[in-house]
Protein backbone atom coordinates (compact mmCIF):
# COMPACT_ATOMS: atom_id res chain seq x y z
CA UNK A 1 0.00 0.00 0.00
CA UNK A 2 1.40 3.39 -0.99
CA UNK A 3 2.39 5.80 1.77
CA UNK A 4 0.80 9.22 1.50
CA UNK A 5 3.10 12.08 2.47
CA UNK A 6 1.31 14.54 4.75
CA UNK A 7 2.81 18.01 4.78
CA UNK A 8 3.78 19.14 8.26
CA UNK A 9 1.80 22.11 9.54
CA UNK A 10 4.48 23.18 12.01
CA UNK A 11 8.25 23.14 12.26
CA UNK A 12 10.38 22.94 15.41
CA UNK A 13 12.43 26.15 15.23
CA UNK A 14 14.87 28.33 17.10
CA UNK A 15 14.37 32.09 17.08
CA UNK A 16 16.98 32.43 14.31
CA UNK A 17 15.06 29.95 12.18
CA UNK A 18 11.74 31.63 13.01
CA UNK A 19 13.01 35.04 11.91
CA UNK A 20 14.41 33.52 8.69
CA UNK A 21 11.08 31.78 8.08
CA UNK A 22 9.24 35.09 8.46
CA UNK A 23 11.57 36.72 5.95
CA UNK A 24 11.13 33.90 3.43
CA UNK A 25 7.35 33.90 3.76
CA UNK A 26 6.99 37.65 3.35
CA UNK A 27 9.51 37.92 0.51
CA UNK A 28 7.65 35.12 -1.27
CA UNK A 29 4.23 36.69 -0.76
CA UNK A 30 5.22 40.30 -1.51
CA UNK A 31 7.79 41.16 -4.21
CA UNK A 32 8.15 44.63 -2.66
CA UNK A 33 9.80 43.18 0.46
CA UNK A 34 13.59 43.49 0.22
CA UNK A 35 16.36 43.19 2.78
CA UNK A 36 19.67 45.01 3.07
CA UNK A 37 22.60 45.06 5.45
CA UNK A 38 26.23 44.22 6.05
CA UNK A 39 27.23 40.65 5.06
CA UNK A 40 23.62 39.45 4.77
CA UNK A 41 24.13 37.91 1.33
CA UNK A 42 26.42 34.86 0.85
CA UNK A 43 27.61 35.15 4.47
CA UNK A 44 24.04 35.06 5.80
CA UNK A 45 24.62 37.75 8.42
CA UNK A 46 26.78 37.67 11.53
CA UNK A 47 24.30 35.29 13.24
CA UNK A 48 23.34 33.51 9.98
CA UNK A 49 19.74 34.76 10.19
CA UNK A 50 19.60 35.53 6.46
CA UNK A 51 21.48 32.39 5.42
CA UNK A 52 20.25 31.15 2.03
CA UNK A 53 18.06 34.14 1.24
CA UNK A 54 20.29 35.43 -1.56
CA UNK A 55 20.11 32.05 -3.31
CA UNK A 56 16.34 32.10 -3.10
CA UNK A 57 15.61 35.74 -3.96
CA UNK A 58 18.72 37.05 -5.69
CA UNK A 59 21.06 39.97 -5.09
CA UNK A 60 18.50 42.58 -6.17
CA UNK A 61 16.33 41.74 -3.15
CA UNK A 62 19.03 40.61 -0.71
CA UNK A 63 21.45 43.50 -0.81
CA UNK A 64 24.92 43.38 0.72
CA UNK A 65 25.81 46.92 1.77
CA UNK A 66 29.02 48.73 2.73
CA UNK A 67 29.86 49.15 6.42
CA UNK A 68 27.77 52.31 6.67
CA UNK A 69 24.75 52.25 8.98
CA UNK A 70 23.75 55.80 8.06
CA UNK A 71 23.62 54.69 4.43
CA UNK A 72 21.69 51.50 5.25
CA UNK A 73 18.97 53.34 7.16
CA UNK A 74 18.89 56.22 4.65
CA UNK A 75 18.52 53.82 1.73
CA UNK A 76 15.73 52.00 3.54
CA UNK A 77 13.87 55.27 4.11
CA UNK A 78 14.06 56.08 0.40
CA UNK A 79 12.94 52.58 -0.57
CA UNK A 80 10.00 52.73 1.84
CA UNK A 81 8.81 56.12 0.56
CA UNK A 82 8.65 54.84 -3.00
CA UNK A 83 6.76 51.61 -2.67
CA UNK A 84 9.11 48.98 -1.26
CA UNK A 85 9.03 47.37 2.18
CA UNK A 86 12.68 47.18 3.20
CA UNK A 87 13.97 45.13 6.12
CA UNK A 88 17.32 46.57 7.16
CA UNK A 89 19.61 44.42 9.27
CA UNK A 90 22.06 46.13 11.62
CA UNK A 91 24.65 43.58 12.81
CA UNK A 92 24.39 44.64 16.47
CA UNK A 93 21.96 47.25 17.75
CA UNK A 94 24.96 49.11 19.22
CA UNK A 95 25.93 49.89 15.61
CA UNK A 96 22.60 51.58 14.89
CA UNK A 97 23.73 54.86 16.43
CA UNK A 98 25.53 56.11 13.26
CA UNK A 99 22.14 55.75 11.51
CA UNK A 100 20.20 57.25 14.42
CA UNK A 101 19.55 60.58 12.71
CA UNK A 102 18.01 58.97 9.63
CA UNK A 103 15.82 56.79 11.82
CA UNK A 104 14.52 59.38 14.29
CA UNK A 105 14.62 62.53 12.14
CA UNK A 106 13.43 61.08 8.84
CA UNK A 107 11.77 57.67 9.12
CA UNK A 108 9.88 58.39 12.34
CA UNK A 109 8.59 61.76 11.15
CA UNK A 110 7.80 61.05 7.51
CA UNK A 111 4.08 60.39 7.86
CA UNK A 112 3.55 63.42 10.12
CA UNK A 113 5.67 65.94 8.22
CA UNK A 114 4.09 64.98 4.89
CA UNK A 115 0.54 65.12 6.30
CA UNK A 116 0.07 61.48 5.34
CA UNK A 117 1.25 61.84 1.75
CA UNK A 118 4.19 59.52 2.43
CA UNK A 119 4.48 56.47 4.63
CA UNK A 120 7.65 54.77 5.76
CA UNK A 121 6.92 51.02 5.95
CA UNK A 122 10.34 49.75 6.94
CA UNK A 123 11.76 47.43 9.60
CA UNK A 124 15.15 47.69 11.27
CA UNK A 125 16.09 44.24 12.58
CA UNK A 126 18.93 44.03 15.05
CA UNK A 127 20.21 41.72 17.80
CA UNK A 128 20.40 43.38 21.22
CA UNK A 129 21.37 42.66 24.80
CA UNK A 130 24.04 40.80 26.72
CA UNK A 131 24.71 37.26 27.76
CA UNK A 132 27.11 36.27 24.97
CA UNK A 133 30.28 38.01 26.24
CA UNK A 134 30.13 40.67 23.57
CA UNK A 135 31.58 43.50 25.63
CA UNK A 136 30.60 47.15 25.66
CA UNK A 137 30.06 47.58 21.92
CA UNK A 138 27.96 44.47 21.27
CA UNK A 139 25.73 44.07 24.32
CA UNK A 140 23.62 47.18 24.88
CA UNK A 141 19.84 47.43 25.32
CA UNK A 142 18.99 50.89 23.98
CA UNK A 143 15.23 50.47 23.61
CA UNK A 144 14.50 53.64 25.60
CA UNK A 145 15.96 55.83 22.83
CA UNK A 146 13.56 54.43 20.26
CA UNK A 147 10.48 54.20 22.47
CA UNK A 148 10.91 57.92 23.22
CA UNK A 149 10.70 58.78 19.50
CA UNK A 150 7.11 59.39 18.34
CA UNK A 151 6.52 57.69 15.01
CA UNK A 152 8.59 54.59 15.72
CA UNK A 153 7.19 51.26 16.83
CA UNK A 154 9.43 49.02 18.94
CA UNK A 155 9.11 45.23 19.19
CA UNK A 156 11.06 42.71 21.29
CA UNK A 157 10.01 39.03 21.05
CA UNK A 158 10.83 36.45 23.70
CA UNK A 159 10.29 33.17 21.83
CA UNK A 160 10.37 31.73 18.29
CA UNK A 161 6.59 31.72 17.74
CA UNK A 162 6.26 35.40 18.62
CA UNK A 163 9.41 36.30 16.69
CA UNK A 164 7.97 35.05 13.41
CA UNK A 165 4.47 36.46 13.92
CA UNK A 166 5.66 39.82 15.21
CA UNK A 167 8.18 40.23 12.37
CA UNK A 168 5.51 39.52 9.76
CA UNK A 169 3.21 42.08 11.43
CA UNK A 170 6.10 44.57 11.49
CA UNK A 171 6.87 44.11 7.80
CA UNK A 172 3.21 44.61 6.91
CA UNK A 173 2.87 47.70 9.11
CA UNK A 174 2.90 51.10 7.39
CA UNK A 175 5.10 52.71 10.04
CA UNK A 176 8.82 52.19 10.77
CA UNK A 177 9.50 49.42 13.28
CA UNK A 178 12.64 48.74 15.33
CA UNK A 179 12.64 44.97 15.73
CA UNK A 180 14.92 44.03 18.62
CA UNK A 181 16.06 40.40 18.62
CA UNK A 182 17.46 39.09 21.95
CA UNK A 183 20.61 37.34 20.78
CA UNK A 184 21.10 35.59 24.12
CA UNK A 185 18.15 33.35 23.26
CA UNK A 186 18.63 33.16 19.46
CA UNK A 187 19.25 29.43 19.81
CA UNK A 188 18.23 28.92 23.43
CA UNK A 189 14.95 27.11 22.82
CA UNK A 190 13.04 25.40 20.04
CA UNK A 191 9.32 25.82 19.58
CA UNK A 192 6.76 24.54 17.10
CA UNK A 193 5.82 27.36 14.74
CA UNK A 194 3.29 27.23 11.90
CA UNK A 195 4.55 26.83 8.36
CA UNK A 196 3.40 29.78 6.28
CA UNK A 197 2.71 33.35 7.26
CA UNK A 198 0.80 34.34 10.38
CA UNK A 199 0.63 37.55 12.41
CA UNK A 200 1.07 38.27 16.09
CA UNK A 201 -0.51 41.71 16.55
CA UNK A 202 1.66 44.65 17.54
CA UNK A 203 0.69 46.35 20.79
CA UNK A 204 -0.63 43.21 22.50
CA UNK A 205 1.12 41.69 25.51
CA UNK A 206 0.88 38.03 26.53
CA UNK A 207 0.69 36.23 29.85
CA UNK A 208 3.74 33.96 29.93
CA UNK A 209 2.78 32.53 33.33
CA UNK A 210 -0.42 32.85 35.35
CA UNK A 211 -0.08 33.90 38.99
CA UNK A 212 -1.90 35.69 41.77
CA UNK A 213 0.59 37.25 44.22
CA UNK A 214 2.86 39.51 42.19
CA UNK A 215 3.10 40.74 38.59
CA UNK A 216 6.54 40.44 36.97
CA UNK A 217 6.49 42.56 33.80
CA UNK A 218 9.27 42.28 31.22
CA UNK A 219 10.16 41.49 27.58
CA UNK A 220 12.73 39.81 25.34
CA UNK A 221 15.37 37.57 26.91
CA UNK A 222 14.30 38.64 30.40
CA UNK A 223 11.04 36.70 30.06
CA UNK A 224 12.92 33.43 30.54
CA UNK A 225 14.71 34.89 33.57
CA UNK A 226 11.33 35.94 34.97
CA UNK A 227 9.99 32.41 34.51
CA UNK A 228 13.05 30.97 36.24
CA UNK A 229 12.57 33.32 39.20
CA UNK A 230 8.89 32.39 39.39
CA UNK A 231 9.74 28.69 39.54
CA UNK A 232 12.30 29.28 42.28
CA UNK A 233 9.69 31.02 44.45
CA UNK A 234 6.95 28.48 43.82
CA UNK A 235 8.05 26.11 46.63
CA UNK A 236 7.90 29.09 49.01
CA UNK A 237 4.22 29.61 48.22
CA UNK A 238 4.76 32.71 46.05
CA UNK A 239 2.71 32.60 42.86
CA UNK A 240 4.24 34.92 40.25
CA UNK A 241 2.42 36.14 37.16
CA UNK A 242 4.75 36.96 34.24
CA UNK A 243 3.57 39.45 31.62
CA UNK A 244 5.53 39.52 28.35
CA UNK A 245 5.05 42.97 26.80
CA UNK A 246 6.20 41.84 23.31
CA UNK A 247 5.69 45.38 21.94
CA UNK A 248 7.27 48.30 23.78
CA UNK A 249 5.77 51.03 21.61
CA UNK A 250 2.85 50.98 21.69
CA UNK A 251 2.67 49.01 24.92
CA UNK A 252 -0.44 47.19 26.06
CA UNK A 253 -1.99 49.41 28.73
CA UNK A 254 -4.98 47.12 29.28
CA UNK A 255 -2.86 44.03 29.89
CA UNK A 256 -0.63 45.90 32.32
CA UNK A 257 -3.55 47.24 34.30
CA UNK A 258 -5.31 43.87 34.34
CA UNK A 259 -2.35 42.07 35.93
CA UNK A 260 -1.69 44.92 38.39
CA UNK A 261 -5.33 44.87 39.51
CA UNK A 262 -5.11 41.09 39.91
CA UNK A 263 -2.01 40.92 42.13
CA UNK A 264 -1.48 44.36 43.69
CA UNK A 265 2.31 43.94 43.56
CA UNK A 266 4.61 44.78 40.63
CA UNK A 267 8.23 44.06 39.71
CA UNK A 268 9.57 45.51 36.45
CA UNK A 269 12.53 43.80 34.77
CA UNK A 270 14.86 45.05 32.04
CA UNK A 271 18.48 44.51 30.92
CA UNK A 272 19.19 48.20 30.32
CA UNK A 273 20.58 50.55 32.99
CA UNK A 274 18.00 51.59 35.55
CA UNK A 275 18.16 55.39 35.13
CA UNK A 276 16.13 56.52 32.14
CA UNK A 277 15.18 52.95 31.30
CA UNK A 278 11.97 51.95 29.54
CA UNK A 279 10.57 50.34 32.68
CA UNK A 280 10.54 53.74 34.33
CA UNK A 281 7.79 54.63 31.83
CA UNK A 282 5.81 51.55 32.81
CA UNK A 283 6.27 52.40 36.50
CA UNK A 284 4.97 55.92 35.88
CA UNK A 285 1.97 54.60 33.95
CA UNK A 286 1.06 52.19 36.74
CA UNK A 287 1.49 54.86 39.42
CA UNK A 288 -0.66 57.36 37.53
CA UNK A 289 -3.37 54.93 36.44
CA UNK A 290 -3.51 52.10 38.94
CA UNK A 291 -2.33 53.47 42.27
CA UNK A 292 -5.49 52.19 43.97
CA UNK A 293 -4.55 48.60 43.13
CA UNK A 294 -1.05 48.70 44.61
CA UNK A 295 -0.37 47.04 47.97
CA UNK A 296 3.40 47.56 47.86
CA UNK A 297 6.03 49.60 46.03
CA UNK A 298 6.77 49.19 42.33
CA UNK A 299 10.25 47.65 42.25
CA UNK A 300 12.58 47.81 39.25
CA UNK A 301 15.38 45.39 38.39
CA UNK A 302 17.84 46.24 35.62
CA UNK A 303 21.45 46.60 34.62
CA UNK A 304 23.69 48.89 36.62
CA UNK A 305 24.17 52.54 35.62
CA UNK A 306 27.55 51.92 33.99
CA UNK A 307 28.78 51.06 30.50
CA UNK A 308 28.24 47.38 29.75
CA UNK A 309 31.32 45.52 31.07
CA UNK A 310 33.08 42.55 29.52
CA UNK A 311 34.74 40.74 32.42
CA UNK A 312 31.86 41.43 34.84
CA UNK A 313 28.97 40.62 32.52
CA UNK A 314 27.33 38.16 34.94
CA UNK A 315 27.51 40.69 37.76
CA UNK A 316 26.02 43.38 35.54
CA UNK A 317 23.04 41.53 34.13
CA UNK A 318 19.91 40.82 36.17
CA UNK A 319 19.78 37.32 37.62
CA UNK A 320 17.33 35.11 39.51
CA UNK A 321 18.59 36.22 42.93
CA UNK A 322 18.09 39.92 42.19
CA UNK A 323 14.62 39.29 40.80
CA UNK A 324 13.52 37.17 43.76
CA UNK A 325 14.79 39.82 46.18
CA UNK A 326 12.74 42.44 44.36
CA UNK A 327 9.64 40.26 44.53
CA UNK A 328 10.06 39.75 48.27
CA UNK A 329 10.61 43.47 48.75
CA UNK A 330 7.22 44.42 47.35
CA UNK A 331 5.40 41.46 48.92
CA UNK A 332 6.86 42.16 52.40
CA UNK A 333 6.10 45.87 52.35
Amino acid sequence: MATVEVEKKTTLSTMVQAVRSAMIDEMTLDPNVVTLGEDIGPRGGVFLVTEGLIDKFGKDRVIDTPLAELGIIGAAVGMAMFGLRPVAEIQFIDFLFPGFDMLVSEAAKMRYRSAGQFYCPMVVRSPYGGGVRGGGYHSQSPEAYFVATPGLKVVAPSNPYDAKGLLISSIRDDDPVVFMEPKKIYRFQKQEIPNGAYEVPLGKAAIAREGKHVSLITFGAMVQLALDAAEKLKPQGVDVEVLDLRTLQPYDCDAIMTTVAKTGHVVLLQEAPRIGGFMGEIAAYIAETGIEYLEGPIVRVGGWDTPFPYALEKAYMPNVERVTRAIKKTLNF
